[in-house]
């Protein structure tokens, strides 16, 4: 299924840039709780346990993060966390995070927090769900309503979050001056207006480039930085509604073997971190071309001439770690548009049974987000 009481993943595709703009406004307040606990220690890395989409939304935040607060993140599955025997140093904040705060894997890690006696601290986009029995401190991140299980809002929305505790925990750190501080929300005001314009392009491209972006049969998304997490995102979400296999590489491992993969038929998409990795990706496009046709590019660079260039709005931004947030839109029409053109909405016939057989989410689920 793709639509709710008609609701679909492109309703909340176009709702994402009021919820941007509603979200900065608002950051001291809804960052608070979680700003609050990163001062109270003297915090010196931070492990974002995530995993699908949130954890995406970690990988797009996480260089903007580490900037401002001048610490390392990382993001970590919560596989990963519960089935390892390592433990993060206590200078370590942790947290949860999950949508629908259903996640079986996620609620697993809140309770691992609690049994090694660390502030169990859980993200959601729903404080009624299983993580409010769960968690220590429950953060609720500012999605709002997002009931269409391929979320495309709610990355977003994380990812923004995510980027403005960073600004906030910094200025309060002292990592982070007052001017930069404003600048980044000046710049933040200019991102829902360029989130509108990329969904107006990219539904130009959709039907422009129709037959290619409905015969796509093995797909790369390729970046570096805050560029590369707006790649797992996209992989994700072609992978999940389009079902191709679909997969996201830093663009220099792209480069160390997967290449060797190619043949005409793979559809490869570069994403411009429109900073220090510029060149080097503009670089690996022209080298793809040589082998296949389907290769993309995504850039604010001046391009005119070439076809396969997605010309990303020249916003001239200062802080194009914010890029996320604006430039994810591409991917997720591209994923709606194509999914419901191929009638790819349905899943295989035992994908039922398999979920039943390893659940990923609590009951709760089919309350709160009903198509997932």
């Amino acid at each position: 299924m793709s639509e709710y009481d008609g609701i679909t993943m492109l309703t909340y595709v176009e709702e994402t840039p009021a919820r941007i703009q509603a979200n900065a406004a608002n950051a001291a307040q809804l960052t608070g709780s979680l700003v609050d606990a990163f001062l109270a220690r003297g915090y010196r890395a931070i492990w974002i346990i995530a995993c699908g989409s949130s954890a995406n939304a970690g990988w797009c935040a996480r260089p903007f993060m580490r900037s401002c607060l001048g610490i390392d993140v990382e993001v970590v599955s919560p596989s990963a966390f519960i089935f390892s025997d390592f433990v993060p140093s206590e200078d370590t904040l942790c947290f949860v995070v999950s949508q629908s705060g259903c996640s079986t894997n996620s609620i697993a890690a809140l309770d691992r927090l609690r049994e090694l006696g660390r502030p169990a601290i859980g993200l959601t986009g729903n404080v009624d769900s299983d993580f409010r029995d769960h968690s220590n401190l429950l953060v609720d991140y500012g999605v709002g309503v997002e009931v269409v299980g391929y979320v495309t809002k709610g990355v977003v929305a994380l990812a923004e979050f995510l980027m403005l505790f960073a600004a906030e925990a910094a200025l309060g750190k002292k990592t982070l001056s007052v001017e930069r501080h404003a600048r980044i929300y000046r710049e933040l005001d200019i991102i829902p207006d360029l989130h509108r314009e990329v969904q107006k392009r990219t539904n130009e491209f959709y039907e422009k480039r129709f037959k290619e972006m409905t015969s796509i049969t093995v797909h790369y998304a390729l970046g570096f930085d805050q560029a590369y997490g707006i790649a797992t995102e996209a992989a994700l979400k072609f992978g999940e509604t389009m079902k191709v296999p679909s997969f996201a590489f830093d663009a220099e491992e792209y480069n160390h073997g997967p290449n060797l993969q190619l043949t005409p038929n793979y559809t490869v998409m570069f994403v411009d971190d429109m900073s220090k990795g510029s060149e080097r990706l503009v670089q690996l496009y022209h080298a793809t071309r040589v082998i296949t046709d389907e290769a993309f590019l995504l850039t604010d660079r001046d391009s005119a001439g070439d076809a396969n260039v997605f010309q990303l709005p020249a916003a001239g931004l200062e802080e194009p770690l914010l890029s996320p947030l604006y430039v994810l839109p591409f991917f997720q029409i591209i994923a709606y548009r194509a999914t419901s053109d191929l009638g790819r909405w349905g899943g295989y016939p035992l994908t039922k049974a398999y979920r039943e057989a390893a659940p990923s989410k609590t009951e709760a689920i089919d309350r709160v987000m009903p198509l997932s």
